[in-house]
C-alpha cells in the first residue's frame, strides 16, 4: 500500500459501522424482529436494514475509499464527497429505520419517514458510487478484483432502485400495479442483489487482492478467477433478469431461479477453490490472525450454499431461509469483516503514525500494534456463537438464537476494543510508541493540523 493516498474517512465509516453492529447485535439479543417474529414483520425489515446497510455496506464503502486507489493504482476521484456522503448515509439508513419501527406500530411517525430514509441512503451511496465508479473509468483496462468491484457497483445500483420503489410501495407513495407486484414477489430480488451481488461478489474480489498482499502470495490473474468473475457476472444478471419477468407475468420464473441457483453455486465451489491455493502456496508460513480468522468466513460462506441447496432440494428453502441468511451475512460477510478488520485497522494506523518516520528512526512493526493471543479467543467465541444461533435457527429456537446473540454481541465489543487499543498504540513497547515528532492518530476522525495542509498524506 506504500505510494498509496490514505483516506481520510475510512476509519470514519468503520466506526460509524461498528457502532450500528452493536446496535443490530442488541435488538437481536432483545428480541426485535426475526426469529421472534416473521421475516417479512416491519421489526425484522428494521433489524436487517440496520446490518445490511448501517454496518455491512458502510464498512465495504469505507474499505473501498482505500482500497479502490490501490486495485487500480490512481487517486480516488472526487475525495471530498466521502464526508458529506458518510452524514447523508447515517441520517438516511437511521430515518429508515425510524420508519419500519413507525411501520410496526411500536412508535408513532410519519410515515414518510420510510420514503424519505430510502432517498437519503440512494443519494449517499450514489454519491459515493459515482466517486467509485470514475475512479474506475479513468483507470481501464481494469485488473481482475476491480472488475469485481465494477460489477458490485452496478448490483448496488439495482439494488437501491427495488429497495426504493419498496419504500415508496410500502409507504402509500407509490400505487402503480408493476411496483406492487415487484414489492410482492420480488423482495427477495432485493435481498439477493444486495446481499450476493453489492456486499458477497465486492467482498470476493477485494479477498484475492488482500489475502496474496498479506500472505505474500502469487498475485497473478489464474482461468479459474476469471470464471468465478464471469459465472458471478452472469449469475447477477440472471437475477436482474427477474424484474421484467415479473413486470410482464409469471412465466420464466423458475427457470431464472434455478439457473441463478446453479451458477451461484459454481461461484462459491470455484472461489474457494482458489482461496484454498491462495493459503498454500503462501511464502508467509506462519499466518496472522486476520488469514486465520478469515478461515471461518470461508467455511460460512460454504456451509451457506451447501444448506441452500439441500433445503431447496428438500423443498423446506421457504421455513429455513432464514438460517441460511444469517449464516451468510454473520459468518461469511461479517467474519470476513471483522477478520479484516483487524488487519487494515493496524495497518493503516502504522502508515498513519509511523510511515512518515519510517528509515528516520527506530519504528515498531506492524504486527506489535495488535496482541493476537487476545483477540483469538473473541473470534473463537464470534463463530462459536455464529454456528449456534444457525443451529438455534434451523430448529426454531428462539431463546437459543437470542443467548448466542449474546455471546456474539460479547465478542464483537471485545473485538471492537481491540481495535481502540490498537488506534491508542497501547500494544505497542512504551520506548517505541512515539519517538519524537510522531503524533498518535485520531481514535476515528482524521487529523486535523492547525496550520498546515489538510490534504490526505501520500506515503
Amino acid at each position: 500500500m506504500f505510494a498509496a493516498t490514505l483516506s481520510r474517512w475510512t476509519m470514519s465509516y468503520f466506526a460509524a459501522a461498528l457502532i450500528f453492529l452493536v446496535l443490530g447485535e442488541t435488538m437481536m439479543v432483545l428480541g426485535f424482529g426475526y426469529p421472534v417474529l416473521a421475516l417479512e414483520a416491519p421489526e425484522t425489515l428494521a433489524l436487517v436494514h440496520i446490518v445490511a446497510l448501517g454496518w455491512l455496506s458502510l464498512l465495504m464503502t469505507g474499505a473501498l475509499l482505500q482500497f479502490v486507489p490501490v486495485l487500480v493504482g490512481q487517486p480516488l476521484s472526487l475525495p471530498s464527497v466521502a464526508l458529506p456522503a458518510l452524514l447523508i448515509l447515517i441520517g438516511g439508513i437511521t430515518t429508515l429505520t425510524l420508519g419500519f419501527v413507525g411501520l410496526s406500530g411500536a412508535i408513532d411517525v410519519p410515515v414518510t419517514l420510510l420514503p424519505l430514509g430510502a432517498a437519503f441512503s440512494i443519494l449517499g451511496f450514489s454519491v459515493l458510487g459515482f466517486s467509485f465508479a470514475v475512479t474506475l473509468w479513468h483507470a481501464r483496462p481494469l485488473p481482475l478484483p476491480a472488475r469485481f468491484v465494477a460489477v458490485g457497483l452496478a448490483a448496488l445500483f439495482g439494488t437501491m432502485l427495488l429497495g426504493g420503489v419498496y419504500a415508496g410501495v410500502l409507504s402509500g407513495l407509490i400505487d402503480a400495479a408493476g411496483a406492487i407486484d415487484l414489492t410482492v414477489d420480488g423482495l427477495s430480488l432485493h435481498a439477493s442483489l444486495g446481499l450476493c451481488g453489492w456486499l458477497s461478489f465486492t467482498t470476493m474480489g477485494v479477498s484475492y487482492r488482500l489475502l496474496t498482499m498479506f500472505m505474500l502470495s502469487p498475485d497473478k490473474e489464474r482461468t479459474s478467477s476469471r470464471v468465478v468473475f464471469m459465472l458471478g457476472a452472469f449469475c447477477l444478471s440472471v437475477l436482474a433478469a427477474a424484474v421484467p419477468v415479473i413486470l410482464v407475468g409469471t412465466v420464466g420464473r423458475s427457470p431464472l431461479f434455478l439457473l441463478a441457483v446453479g451458477s451461484g453455486a459454481a461461484v462459491v465451489a470455484i472461489y474457494v477453490g482458489d482461496i484454498l491455493r491462495i493459503y498454500r502456496e503462501r511464502r508467509r508460513k506462519a499466518i496472522e490472525l486476520n488469514s486465520r480468522a478469515s478461515i471461518g468466513a470461508f467455511v460460512s460462506l460454504v456451509a451457506a450454499a451447501i444448506l441452500f441447496v439441500a433445503l431447496l432440494s428438500a423443498g423446506r428453502l421457504d421455513e429455513a431461509i432464514g438460517a441460511v441468511i444469517y449464516l451468510a451475512t454473520f459468518g461469511w460477510l461479517t467474519g470476513m469483516g471483522l477478520a479484516q478488520l483487524y488487519k487494515i485497522v493496524p495497518f493503516m494506523t502504522w502508515l498513519e503514525c509511523y510511515g512518515p518516520a519510517l528509515g528516520r528512526m527506530p519504528t515498531p512493526r506492524v504486527q506489535d500494534l495488535v496482541s493476537e493471543t487476545s483477540a483469538l479467543r473473541w473470534f473463537r467465541l464470534f463463530y462459536l456463537t455464529v454456528a449456534v444461533g444457525s443451529l438455534a435457527l434451523l430448529i426454531g429456537s428462539a431463546p437459543i438464537f437470542r443467548f448466542a446473540s449474546l455471546g456474539q454481541l460479547i465478542a464483537v465489543n471485545a473485538l471492537i476494543l481491540e481495535f481502540v487499543r490498537t488506534r491508542r498504540l497501547i500494544n505497542v513497547p512504551a520506548e517505541l510508541r512515539l519517538p519524537d515528532g510522531l503524533v498518535r492518530p485520531g481514535l476515528f476522525l482524521p487529523s486535523f493540523p492547525h496550520g498546515g495542509s489538510h490534504e490526505p498524506r501520500s506515503l
